[in-house]
């Protein structure tokens, strides 16, 4: 973090989000199917505001081990375009989105959970973590959200980097995904 602002200022900085998803999305817990996908558990919460922030131009990135083709059906459905899933190298993942989109390492927020993160917690200039991370993530990050990871720490973060820029409930009309038939978050 940078040592001369405060949490609450550096959000104003912020230009992109990357999100873990087992723990951080999720509440970490999984259904392994015969074909070897697996099933989570999402909070429609969560889901809402990661659709409402893509549709109002904040990057929105995932970087997780997890993957599936439910996954990926869910990381569509939320518009999110930059996904690395079954990521084993999270700083190569970090620097491929760097490199793709621009944006300055100092400027995205991580939001993780577990020792696989840590390397990019560090690495990034915002590194945050839902209430229920492991400790030594909790140690790294310059914000716990009050919630667990699958329970509306994703939200938290999302909403308290649009309300910093003024994004936040500009209007009612929800979130469609491009098909315009179905509500993104559910």
């Amino acid at each position: 973090m940078r040592e001369n602002k405060n949490f609450k200022e550096l959000l104003a900085d912020v230009e992109a989000i990357v999100l873990d998803v087992d723990g951080v999305m999720t509440d970490g817990g999984i259904i392994p199917l015969a074909d070897g996908d697996f099933i989570r558990k999402y909070n429609a919460k969560d889901g809402y505001a990661i659709a409402y922030a893509v549709k109002h131009g904040l990057n929105i990135a995932v970087i997780s081990g997890g993957f599936g083709k439910i996954l990926e059906s869910r990381l569509n459905r939320l518009c999110i375009e930059h996904k690395y899933t079954g990521c084993l190298d999270k700083i190569a993942a970090i620097n491929d989105f760097i490199a793709k989109t621009g944006v300055k390492r100092e400027n995205i927020i991580y939001m993780g959970d577990d020792i696989p993160d840590l390397e990019v917690l560090r690495y990034v200039g915002i590194p945050v973590a839902p209430a229920d991370a492991c400790s030594e993530v909790l140690q790294t990050a310059v914000y716990i959200s009050e919630r667990n990871g699958g329970a509306g720490a994703v939200r938290d973060i999302i909403e308290q980097v649009m309300r910093v820029k003024g994004t936040w409930a500009l209007d009612s009309r929800g979130v469609i995904n491009d098909d315009s038939k179905e509500v993104a978050s559910r």
